[in-house]
């Protein structure tokens, strides 16, 4: 290995170093701000503990220059030597809490360099989400005005051809239907079932607390103006997510207005099969606008 090569290998392992730094400084500035915290209080109540020896010398040198009576002791002395006794008493405090103070100084700004980090991360995260949102709308657009909108539901979500059998008055008849894709759903899509512990074993009960949780989302929506997915996986008992903190729906942001959860449709067979309970489950996907934070 040349020294050329062995300058690129330490430039780069130095480099990584750094990046690595500069990923894991919030956390980094967060743990010295908190341990800048107890040492701020540590050394504050040690200056505190030789406080009361400082002020009782002073205070036995004030007695001293009041009362002390000379020929030689003018009243002008005696203001210089009180002043000076001041400044000397105020010079000790300062040195016994100086290192406190400093060393609160650095918790104060170690903690306000890790919100100011995270505060620019998360910004710039939620932009770079909204130009994605936007652009995958606009893709979805110009699908819709090529193809109609049936072939973007098809590229959307993955759907494909399934046989199924129904029974007629005159026996049963394969009948073909469209089904979504095993990965069609979008990543806000979750599964209403028995794990929610508002699910009933009776289907009809099922479909009219979808509607009223539904209905209640759009009521939400139109007092407040806007809604967050979280408020809405709450709403039907499931869990957060860290997508739900950030996207829902904003009144007049462009979106649709409304909160769907994408299964009141006489088409959707998945929801005619949890309708007719033969199936415990159905897959709701919600049509959120997107990022919010930049939207309210």
């Amino acid at each position: 290995m040349n020294l050329k090569s062995l300058k690129d290998l330490v430039t780069s392992k130095v480099g990584r170093q750094i990046l690595t730094t500069q990923k894991h400084s919030p956390a980094i500035l967060f743990a010295v701000g908190i341990a800048g915290v107890v040492g701020t209080a540590v050394l504050a109540a040690r200056a505190t503990l030789k406080l009361e020896e400082v002020l009782n010398e002073a205070e036995e040198d004030l007695k001293t220059a009041r009362t002390l009576e000379s020929v030689k002791y003018s009243d002008e002395d005696r203001q210089r030597d009180i002043v000076l006794i001041y400044l000397r008493t105020g010079t000790k405090i300062a040195k016994l809490y100086g290192p406190a103070i400093l060393v609160g100084i650095t918790t104060i700004a170690a903690l306000t360099g890790s919100h100011v980090t995270l505060n620019r991360r998360n910004v710039g995260l939620a932009a770079a989400y909204a130009a994605l949102d936007k652009g995958f709308k606009q893709y979805r657009d110009r699908v819709v005005n090529a193809f109609g909108k049936e072939r973007d539901q098809e590229f959307r979500y993955g759907t494909r051809d399934v046989e199924i059998v129904e029974e007629t008055k005159n026996g049963p008849v394969i009948k073909t239907i469209q089904r979504v894709g095993k990965d069609g759903a979008s990543i806000y899509a979750k599964y209403f079932d028995e794990s929610s512990p508002n699910w009933n074993r009776q289907p009809s009960y099922n479909v009219m607390f979808l509607k009223c949780q539904m209905s209640h989302a759009n009521d939400l929506l139109r007092a407040r103006g806007h809604v967050f997915l979280n408020e809405v996986y709450d709403m039907l008992g499931m869990k957060r997510t860290r997508e739900g903190a950030v996207v829902g729906w904003v009144l007049g942001s462009g979106g649709d207005d409304y909160v769907d959860f994408g299964i009141f449709d006489p088409n959707n067979e998945g929801f005619r099969d949890f309708v007719n309970g033969w199936n415990d489950a159905v897959l709701l996907d919600f049509n959120v606008d997107g990022p919010i934070w930049d939207k309210i």
